[in-house]
């Protein structure tokens, strides 16, 4: 798997900057089993430069800073990083038919970095692949002024899909998967961005 940066470096013209969004914090939790493998597949994919972002890691805080003030140091370096990401991509577990506190703490913190841009979504859980999880998140990313893929990556069962190793059991059929999701998200990156290069968007 190639690196994983965490600066707000200028991607190349062919390229654009995707951030990989962790959304599980649980102590146990297996979601680095997803996040590794799938920013493995959008890094191989050719169009991004990936930056993983994980809530497990950058603890964002609960108690907000009151408005006007100095943000929390952490804050500040991920907004920065948010900012300048070109697209996203959000990995969740479902917890009750919905997604995690951190991970709607996060995109409340945050306005002007999520506007105008894409964003898709790799679920995991039980008998629903935390399908349930995504319907609710594409619902607040509208209201933050995104386009959200209308493909996506969901393991109904996760623990059973992926191998000791961390690789899917269904290596080519999750690789397609991948594939197509990775592909409208390149499209969707490509027009926000050209767009807002040249016309900043109005949300």
């Amino acid at each position: 798997m190639g690196t994983h940066t965490d600066n707000t470096t200028a991607a190349t013209a062919t390229s654009y900057r995707l951030a990989v969004i962790v959304g599980s914090t649980r102590e146990g939790r297996f979601a680095p089993v997803v996040s590794n493998w799938f920013a493995a597949k959008a890094e191989e994919h050719g169009d991004f430069e990936v930056d993983v972002i994980d809530l497990a890691h950058d603890r964002l805080p609960d108690v907000w800073a009151p408005r006007g003030s100095e943000p929390a140091a952490v804050v500040g370096a991920v907004g920065a990083r948010l900012a300048a990401a070109d697209a996203f991509v959000v990995i969740t577990p479902e917890y009750n038919h919905s997604f995690p506190a951190g991970l709607k703490n996060m995109i409340d913190l945050f306005r002007g970095e999520w506007q105008g841009k894409p964003v898709g979504f790799v679920s995991y859980g039980g008998i629903s692949g935390g399908l349930r999880a995504v319907e609710q998140l594409r619902l607040v990313f509208a209201e933050q002024h995104m386009v959200t893929t209308r493909d996506g990556l969901a393991f109904p069962m996760a623990w059973e899909r992926f191998d000791t190793d961390g690789r899917p059991t269904d290596v080519a059929g999750t690789d397609a998967a991948a594939a197509v999701m990775l592909d409208q998200l390149a499209w969707w990156t490509e027009a926000t961005r050209s767009m807002r290069s040249r016309r900043p968007y109005g949300g």
